[in-house]
This record gives C-alpha cells, structure tokens and sequence, in this order.
C-alpha cells in the first residue's frame, strides 16, 4: 500500500471516483488504442456526471448545459502533455525542466500516483473540468513514453504520448469532469517566454496549426463530455513581431481565431465551445519603449462572431507577479510599471474590469460572452510575501463577486518531503506519498474553499438575445452556414451576412461593419431557405420612395435583409432572405449620413467605432440600405428602411 500524508477526508464524489477509477483496467478506459477513443460504455455513474448534461453552449453572459442549466467551469489545469523541457540540457534529466519536474510529454504525476487517486484528489478540490494542454508536436510524438514516466500506470507502457493523452481524456469523461482541450504550445517544451511558441504559427504554418485541431477534434467528437476547444495559449510578441487583433495579415490572432474557430464549428463537432484568449503581451518591456498587454479590450471594439451562435467564450490569464504592462520578468524584461500584486484592491479591480471581465458584466453587446479565467494561481506553503498573497485572497474574492468561471494552474505537482515547486494543489513525491491542499499548513485553503462553494448562479438560464458583429474588413464574413451551402452570391464582392437565426438589424456609414440580432423575433428565414440578391430599385413600389434622391436597395415584399456586400468602400449588393411568417408592412427612414441614429438604449453595443451607425428599433426589421454616387459620396450607407416586426 502507498503511504500518504494526513489529508482532509474524501467527500463522498472522491471516494466514488476512487472506487470506480479503482476498477479501470487496460481493457477499458485506459487502455485506448491509436483509433479515436469513444466513452467507456459502462461507466460507472458518479454525482458529477449526473449533475450536468453535455453538450455545453452559452446564453449571454453563461454556460450552459443541454438541458439549459447553468454549469459553471470550475477547473483545473493538469499540464504536462505539452512540455516541461526548459529547452536546453538533457531531456531525460529533471533539472532541465520547469521546477524540476519532468513529466515525460505528459500529463504530470503518472509517474507517482495511479489515475484514479489523480482524479479522486480533483474531485476532492471541488472542480467539474479540466483543461488539458497539448502541443502541436505531441500530436505528432510516435516515440513511447519510458516505463519510468508512467510507473504509477503500469497498463500505460509502450504508449504515444497521445496515447496517453486519450487515456487521461478517457478516464476524465467517464468519471464526470468536463475537459477542455487546449492547444498550449507549438513544440512539447515549457510556456511562455521567447520560445518559438509565442503565436499559434510561430513554429509552423497557421494551416497545420488547423490541421492538427481538427484532427484533435475529430478524434474527440464521439465523448460529448470533451466540451471545449482553447484555441492557443497567450499569444504574444516574438523577438521580431507583435501579434495584432485585426489588421488582416499573418499575425493577426482575430482572423486566425475566427477562421479555425468556424472550420471547427462547421467541419469537425458543432458542440464544442470554441474558447479565444486574449493577447498576453505586445511590444517592447523596456522603459521608454511601447509595451503592454492587451488582454481582451481589443474585442470591445471587434469582436467574434460564429458560424454557430451560442458556442463563443472568451479567455484570460492573470498572475500576482505580471501587471496591465509589467511582462512578469525580474531582471531582463523588468520594467518599473506596477505588478497586479503592487495594486491595492480597488485598483485590481478596476484593471480587471478593463482588461476583461467587462465581456461578461455588459450584457446585450455584440462581444457579450462567458467569460472564463484559464489560468491564474499562487505559490502555496513557502509563499510567504505579504502582499502575494494579498493578490490572491483578493482576486478569488473578485472571481466570485463576479461570478467567474475559472481554471487554477496547476493541478498536480511535486514535492520531496513537503517541499518543491508548491503553485500545485495537489503534490506527490516519488515514493506516491501525496501532499494536499487541505492538509492544514496551506495558507490558500480557506480562499479556494470559498471559491469553490460558491455557487453563484445556479438553475435553469433562460435564452437571451443574442447580438453579433459583422466585420468584412479584409474579406467575406459570411457567418451564414445557408449561403456558405450556396453559390458565390456576388463574386469579386466582400460579403457578409448573418449566422442562421439572426436578421441585419445596422450597418456602419464607413467602415463596412453590420450589427445582427434575434431580438423581439427569432428566426425568421423561412424553412425553405429561399434568399433574393438585390442590386437595384425593382422592389421599390410606386409612390414608396423612402430616401428621395439615393439609391435604394429594397427586399421584397416578405422578405428581411440578413447581409450585404461591399466592393471597397461601396455598398455591392443587399442578401434578403424569404420570411417564414407574415412581416409588418409600413416602415421609416433611418439616416446616418450625418451622425449616428441608434436606439437611445444602445441595445448591441457600438458596433462600428469611430462611424457613424444607423440601427433599427429592437422591435423592428431592415427591409433597404439607400446610398448615393453623387459627387464627394463614395456609395457608403447613408439610411436604413426599417418596419415593425410582426
């Protein structure tokens, strides 16, 4: 029998897990083969399990399960899997990997404690996920992992690493955790510096960055309890470059997000929460010079908008020793900006408003989502800075005064008779003895039992509006799986259109960007499918000019705009989309040629900044766009024909 130390006695979900984990043989859950695993047909129910229905999706501001219920992300990180190597050094030698713990391209601590005492200690933690790192390079690894790297898991010798990997996912579903995939690094070695992991392309190409995700994806769809993709971990500045949130070319993190998150969405599993971190860090951290971290306030401005609605969470990491400017470095890349640590309590808050839980706390904008915190954590037994630990107590007390879904890094760790790296919650030493965060001498216990037990809100969600950016700024942005299923509908054009549900509801006079919505309607393309493209005045009925003097691109009578397309500057054309149901006849001008024409309740958010905007009423629906050639104009939108919905 494994000695351990005193613990905090198994709650009754801990002691299920380790019965039924107990029971796992090489013949079932563990013992996955290279062919994509499936879930263990006879799992043992747990209370985990039986509390949540996947798939996952959102509904404003939240998670929600199939049932509609709200689950909120508890996690955990168990990293490994995508490296600990330092990058130089012998990679069998554990001074050469981060706190000197090696974990074999895999999941740390197989080495010391079989998988169900690993996954008896989560739940003991109080987490219902995982997210579970990989790297690009892993995916790829046919070299087995040493006997010795899995010592604990006998039944895991002669395996890939992804074998492994789809073991560890295996045994997490069938006992119930939820598990996110997340893609950390290009090549299996430690995040994060300047390390040739710093963009999603930094080592290879964005195509086989998709590649390997679909892959991935494809391989996991038949587990529904796999329920996310994290697309990549803090992105952030090279030796050379920055990575940018919109401009178009090959670092550009909006666009590569966008696109891989809607090939996943519409080509690999329609389920899965596609998960989009913000940028880490950008420019220079020397004093004097431009340097920050961006976060997520980028996507106030431009934010996401996919294939399939309801499927959109975004991401942030943050630490006591890093700051709004400050890279996190002591010596060589310190600079004298204030670390989050160095901020008293109102100031953090404030920062973190800013930089990101602002996605969740504004509802009714087009960039509202789920907001979850995948990585954020402390030293524990040997921290003893006074203001560190300041930093911790107060950003738990923020997640849950927010209500914040979260992710600690990390899970497992080492230790040799009670010391060692201590950012783990749970440790174990080479002899399998464990060492845990309630074993009474953890000062972060009391901080992380309040997380954990606070519910928040819990229960039925009901579904909200939703709203939605369209932003063609370098090339089509049709969200619409119906028209991406058509012929082109106007070649050489830059279009856009709505996700399927939603209806074009305002338009930017520069700028190119559309606010889309379901508000006060629902779907209203009819089951059939039907769509008119619209380049003239046809559908203007005699004695119906609505904007005297300009172009109008009218719908038909019965139909509703769902996009639109541009040729640089210019309006192209109008998408109309048939009406399953009768619409309301009648309608007014909005103009917004001159300033912005928007309903006084700013439903939507600014979707166009720096533009004048014109938006129909939240009750109402966009029959027309009016623009004029007339000398100065460039045929930009100049005025919306909006009529009441019926």
């Amino acid at each position: 029998m494994r000695a351990t130390s005193p613990r905090r006695p198994l709650t009754a979900l801990a002691a299920a897990l380790v019965t039924f984990l107990g029971l796992l043989t090489p013949t079932t859950a563990l013992a996955r083969e290279s062919e994509p695993p499936a879930r263990a047909a006879a799992a043992v129910p747990t209370a985990l399990a039986a509390s949540w229905t996947p798939p996952l999706s959102t509904r404003g501001r939240y998670i929600v399960d199939a049932d509609g219920n709200r689950f909120k992300l508890k996690s955990g990180n168990w990293h490994g899997a995508s490296g600990t190597w330092n990058g130089s050094g012998d990679t069998a030698d554990p001074a050469n990997h981060h706190a000197g713990e090696n974990s074999g391209r895999m999941p740390l601590g197989l080495d010391r404690a079989p998988i169900g005492e690993i996954l008896a200690g989560f739940a003991e933690l109080g987490v219902n996920s995982v997210r579970l790192p990989f790297s690009d390079e892993m995916i790829h690894d046919t070299v087995p992992v040493t006997d010795a790297a899995v010592a604990a898991n006998p039944q895991l010798r002669g395996r890939t690493p992804l074998q492994v990997y789809d073991a560890v996912v295996a045994a997490l579903t069938d006992a119930g955790f939820a598990v996110i995939l997340n893609n950390h690094t290009n090549t299996t070695r430690w995040c994060c510096g300047v390390d040739g992991n710093e963009r999603w392309n930094a080592s290879q190409s964005t195509a086989a960055w998709e590649t390997d995700w679909l892959f991935m994806v494809r391989r996991y769809k038949d587990n529904k309890r796999v329920v996310g993709a994290d697309l990549y971990n803090e992105v952030r500045r090279s030796i050379w470059d920055d990575p940018n949130w919109g401009l178009g070319d090959d670092h550009d993190w909006f666009a590569a997000s966008q696109h891989l998150g809607d090939r996943i969405l519409q080509e690999a599993n329609p389920d899965l929460l596609v998960i989009v971190e913000g940028i880490n860090w950008t420019g220079l951290p020397i004093d004097g010079f431009a340097h920050d971290r961006p976060t997520l306030e980028p996507v106030q401005r431009l934010s996401h908008t996919l294939v399939r609605s309801g499927k959109l969470v975004y991401s942030a990491h943050f630490y006591g020793y890093t700051g709004p400017r400050h890279s996190g470095a002591t010596g060589i890349g310190e600079t004298h900006d204030p670390r989050y640590s160095d901020l008293n309590r109102d100031e953090l808050y404030a920062e973190l408003r800013r930089q990101a839980f602002y996605v969740s706390s504004d509802t009714g904008r087009h960039y509202t989502a789920p907001l979850w915190i995948s990585e954020f954590g402390v030293g524990g037994r040997e921290e003893t800075n006074e203001r560190t630990r300041a930093w911790f107590a107060n950003f738990t007390d923020f997640l849950i005064q927010t209500d914040t879904d979260f992710a600690y890094w990390p899970l497992v760790g080492w230790h040799e008779n009670r010391r060692g790296n201590g950012w783990a919650l749970l440790h174990w030493d080479s002899a399998g003895r464990r060492m845990g965060l309630y074993d009474g001498d953890d000062w972060r216990a009391d901080a992380w039992a309040r997380l954990v037990g606070t519910a928040g809100r819990t229960g039925y969600v009901a579904p909200v509006a939703r709203w939605s950016m369209l932003s063609p700024d370098h090339g089509d942005f049709v969200q619409s799986l119906r028209m991406r299923a058509r012929p082109d509908w106007d070649s050489g054009a830059r279009k856009a259109a709505c996700p399927d549900g939603q209806r074009l509801i305002g338009l930017a006079h520069t700028g190119n960007r559309g606010l889309c919505t379901d508000t006060g309607a629902g779907d209203l393309w009819a089951s059939s499918g039907a769509y008119q493209v619209v380049t003239d005045e046809r559908y203007v009925p005699s004695g119906g000019d609505w904007a005297s003097g300009y172009t109008k691109l009218q719908c038909p009578a019965g139909s509703f705009l769902v996009g639109y397309a541009v040729r640089g500057a210019a309006v192209s054309s109008a998408l109309c989309a048939s009406a399953g149901t009768a619409l309301g006849g009648g309608g007014r001008t909005v103009w917004f040629d001159r300033g912005d024409n928007r309903p006084a309740s700013g439903a939507g958010g600014d979707f166009a900044y720096g533009s004048y905007k014109g938006q129909c009423a939240d009750g109402e629906y966009a029959a027309g766009i009016a623009y004029t050639g007339r000398f100065g104009s460039s045929r930009t939108p100049d005025a919306l024909y909006c009529r009441s919905l019926p």
